[in-house]
């Protein structure tokens, strides 16, 4: 896919279709802290596979990515049957790593349940060690990042976590 498509690309991605399944459903009553992952990372695959940097892209590149650091914020309670939307965002990225960000909305609603922000980094699946992204997905990531940097950045962006003192 030629770089100068990839934005409309991702952002055409239709990133619904995505239920709270009833397993995903804890004792208090909401889905599971570790269910958010999940499907955040389910969600990811979609814009992964676009980028070329998925798995499908693996056999064809050497290459895969690996999650160095992720935060989830949670701000609402979802329940079995919500339907969810996510949204993807590119924060920045370098010749081996990407920073970005993804949010988790109530699909009917539209009110934000959840932010996952990560730092990614490409693999050379022969070695198992950092390598340089494949040119091409260079250039793809470069284009949706230059895209992408117009837009606001969400507040949940580089937050600390820690307990606030006065």
């Amino acid at each position: 896919m030629p770089p100068s498509d990839i934005t409309q690309a991702i952002d055409s991605i239709p990133y619904s279709g995505f239920v709270v399944a009833p397993a995903f459903i804890d004792p208090n009553g909401h889905m599971n802290v570790g269910y958010y992952s999940v499907l955040f990372d389910q969600a990811l695959d979609l814009p992964w596979d676009r980028l070329g940097v998925g798995s499908a892209s693996t056999e064809a590149t050497g290459c895969s990515t690996f999650t160095l650091e992720s935060h989830v914020t949670y701000q609402r309670e979802v329940h079995a049957g919500d339907p969810l939307d996510f949204t993807f965002q590119v924060i920045d990225f370098d010749a081996k790593r990407l920073h970005y960000v993804m949010t988790m909305l109530h699909a009917d609603e539209r009110w934000l349940a959840a932010t996952s922000e990560a730092i990614s980094i490409c693999v050379d699946m022969t070695t198992r060690r950092s390598a340089d992204w494949p040119a091409d997905r260079l250039e793809r990531l470069r284009a949706l990042h230059e895209t992408h940097a117009r837009r606001p950045r969400p507040a949940e962006v580089g937050r600390v976590i820690g307990i606030r003192r006065k």
